[in-house]
């Protein structure tokens, strides 16, 4: 090649790698560069499609708001109690711990109660945390920012939990972290954390949310730790599921922008789905993503109620996966009392008893009476 033809190529070579950096912006990292240095253009996560701005009315939805679902049967589980350092938790009336004191958990953020109704459906075994502190995820970002917020709310669990067994201890041995909507700022904090190297599932109900770099990218910082989750569910060493609505918010970037980051972190691409009978509270399903354990779906809708039924995403999460994954020791529910009235005193039964204990003579009495009928009939039918 001549001289000239070589400066030619090298002079276009460089402005290909200038144009490059430009795009992917500030929060490219290491991993985004290819072999020969050469960075990777910005991804620009897809936004909600035209044909998802969908709403549907309650009747739509078969007669249920998913903002205002009906109230369960409890299952094995009591009520909820304030034990914990922070929100409230429930557990099976017996069982639900092995004999050396260990049990699993699951840790939900953003609307505890409606969390509830669906876990008691299915959960027969494991304890549920249920925390709600606010609107925002600031809120729940601030409570969880120092290490000690999710050490404590463990170790508080677990004292519960030897206490309601009569136990000099308990351990917890599977966590779990759920979260709906704002929710999410508390998994990012705790997945930041050493302790949330123990986190074994993570489950984000239509909930995760980052800000816009100049340039449309998403801000790469604040999802970094989900990344990373997502990642270890891809080999199998850890479980992920992720929903996302068609919301587009005013600002900041919606869910269908970070969970399709999150795949194509992951080196793949939603694909188009239908919508499925199976999928709760009106909820049409247009998107979705397997590899490894990691999961994602996508639905149509874009106002309150969609976002609501999301919450109803969680019993089929885990029916279907935490149950099998974890195997949870199994609980009961209260035992009934077969005589509810109080014990009466003995010298009262006895009394009662001679009361209705038949005459002397009597049997006899009844008995050639029962003999005298019999005769009389046969008589009667020759």
């Amino acid at each position: 090649m001549k001289p000239g033809r070589i400066a030619a190529v090298l002079r276009w070579l460089s402005g290909a790698v200038i144009a490059a950096a430009c795009l992917a912006g500030p929060d490219a990292s290491a991993e985004d560069t290819k072999k020969d240095d050469t960075k990777k253009a910005s991804y620009i996560a897809p936004k909600p499609t035209e044909a998802s701005q969908t709403q549907k009315t309650v009747d739509e939805r078969g007669g249920t708001n998913p903002c205002n679902t009906p109230e369960p049967k409890p299952g094995v589980y009591e009520g909820w109690n304030r034990a914990p350092s922070m929100g409230q938790m429930m557990m099976p009336a017996r069982g639900g711990v092995t004999k050396d004191g260990r049990f699993d958990v699951v840790i939900h953020f953003h609307g505890h109660d409606p969390a509830r109704k669906e876990f008691v459906r299915v959960m027969d075994g494991a304890v549920l945390v249920g925390i709600t502190l606010g609107i925002g995820s600031g809120a729940y970002s601030s409570s969880f920012s120092s290490p000690n917020a999710f050490k404590d709310l463990i170790e508080s669990v677990e004292a519960e939990v030897a206490k309601q067994r009569g136990l000099k201890s308990a351990k917890v041995r599977k966590i779990a972290l759920s979260a709906w909507s704002a929710g999410y700022g508390a998994v990012e904090q705790i997945l930041r954390q050493e302790r949330g190297k123990e986190v074994d599932s993570v489950i984000l109900l239509d909930g995760l949310h980052v800000g816009y770099n100049p340039d449309g990218t998403l801000q790469r910082a604040g999802l970094e730790p989900f990344i990373d989750f997502a990642k270890r569910a891809k080999a199998g060493k850890r479980f992920m599921f992720v929903s996302h609505s068609s919301i587009i918010p005013p600002g900041y970037a919606s869910t269908t922008e970070t969970v399709n980051y999150l795949v194509h972190e992951l080196g793949g691409k939603e694909k188009k789905a239908k919508p499925r009978a199976s999928d709760p509270l009106g909820l049409e399903m247009n998107a979705k993503f397997d590899v490894g354990n990691f999961h994602a779906r996508g639905f149509d809708g874009n106002d309150k109620m969609d976002h609501c039924a999301h919450i109803g995403l969680l019993r089929d999460v885990l029916k279907s996966h935490i149950k099998p994954r974890w195997k949870s020791p199994k609980g009961q529910a209260a035992k009934k009392d077969k005589d509810k009235s109080p014990s009466k005193d003995k010298s009262i039964a006895k009394a009662e008893s001679k009361k209705d204990k038949p005459k002397e003579g009597t049997s006899k009495s009844k008995k050639k009476k029962s003999a005298n009928s019999k005769q009389n009939g046969a008589t009667a039918k020759r």
